[in-house]
């Protein structure tokens, strides 16, 4: 039936496909501008429409950087309730920001997390609001040609790759597969933990990556659950009752993670960035009550989803409903983390030598 509705939208993702050809080719000509800064700016993103797992690699590089740079990540703050530029304080929700940058802002309080429509405007303002900032991560802007980020990651689903994919309507591409020119580096996300030698060979002839373009495979894992309100770990029964209750683009990967650990696992599934509201817990309830089987019943989400359900803690606290909170990491397969950080690190540091500051522990080359 998909293939069928595809070969028919075929032509309207032509014409789509045409408008964002043009598009690309005037800023690839000069006659729309893009704006360089001088501090290093890393792009994290997709040529797809969500679900590649971009948010833990953005995550995976605050981690790697956090500790010897000053970090901050600026995002568009995606069906947030605000407008403009706003950067995240004590008071932020998810609500004002997003619910990415939000996760963000909860797990790593030490990093500085802003979002704005316009970024070659919220650039300018972040700097004035946060000088001290040394290393700006740009969350899905592998498309927002009007700021030229200093590197270029693009994430590309292993179930879906882009060079498998097709421009929208007919396909969840958002532009032309050639975009990938772009990419400094480009990672295979959500990978099998045992992808061999020649399936990882296989993609890298597929994707035919440039000479100077990286390629990188990685693997999500994910972490014990945690109680949603009190942050205590949650030890799951393996013949637990297991509801998995979510609003991400792509939940298959958590319901094949916990379907390989519980005997008993349902999916209530919400679209994307949904906001919660108290209809939907008392949704939760009853899909909850009406799991089969006799084991102790929970209730599994995202990070992601926990920073928009928190907007209801209340009402889940009274009803006690039992959220806990799944957390997840990814990892470089085939042993490529020392090169992805040596990859990102050295880009880094030549980036604030060429704007004239020093990285810090950088000794200087004697004669």
């Amino acid at each position: 039936m998909w293939q069928y509705l595809s070969f028919l939208l075929y032509p309207f993702a032509l014409l789509y496909g045409l408008v964002l050809w043009v598009r690309n080719r005037l800023y690839d000509a000069g006659m729309l501008t893009s704006v360089e800064f001088s501090v290093p700016t890393i792009a994290v993103g997709n040529l797809s429409v969500g679900g590649t797992g971009k948010t833990p690699h953005v995550e995976y590089l605050i981690r790697l950087l956090k500790d010897r740079y000053r970090v901050a990540t600026l995002s568009r703050g995606y069906n947030r309730k605000t407008k403009g530029y706003q950067l995240a304080g004590p008071k932020t929700t998810a609500a004002d920001i997003g619910d990415e940058p939000m996760q963000f802002h909860r797990k790593f309080p030490e990093v500085t997390v802003c979002v704005g429509e316009e970024r070659m405007l919220a650039v300018p303002q972040l700097m004035g609001d946060r000088p001290e900032t040394e290393v700006i991560l740009l969350d899905d802007a592998f498309q927002h040609r009007s700021i030229k980020p200093g590197l270029n990651l693009m994430v590309t689903d292993y179930s879906r790759l882009f060079t498998r994919d097709h421009v929208v309507p007919a396909g969840r591409l958002r532009e032309g597969r050639k975009g990938y020119h772009r990419a400094d580096g480009i990672i295979v996300s959500k990978c099998p933990a045992g992808l061999t030698a020649a399936e990882k060979e296989n993609i890298r002839r597929e994707i035919n990556p440039l000479p100077h373009q990286q390629l990188f495979f990685t693997t999500l894992q994910y972490g014990v659950p945690a109680e949603m309100l009190t942050g205590e770990p949650v030890l799951i029964p393996e013949n637990a009752r297991v509801l998995v209750a979510c609003g991400i683009a792509r939940p298959e990967p958590l319901v094949q993670h916990l379907r390989q650990r519980h005997e008993n696992v349902s999916l209530l599934s919400f679209p994307d960035h949904y906001y919660y509201n108290r209809n939907d817990l008392e949704k939760i309830r009853l899909e909850l009550d009406n799991l089969d089987g006799e084991g102790p019943a929970y209730i599994i989400t995202t990070e992601k989803d926990a920073v928009r359900l928190n907007l209801l803690r209340d009402i889940i606290a009274n009803t006690q409903l039992p959220f806990a909170v799944i957390p997840v990491e990814v990892a470089f397969l085939f042993g490529e983390s020392a090169g992805f950080d040596r990859f990102v690190m050295e880009y880094t540091e030549n980036a604030l030598l060429a704007a004239g500051e020093t990285p810090p522990g950088w000794q200087t080359p004697q004669p």
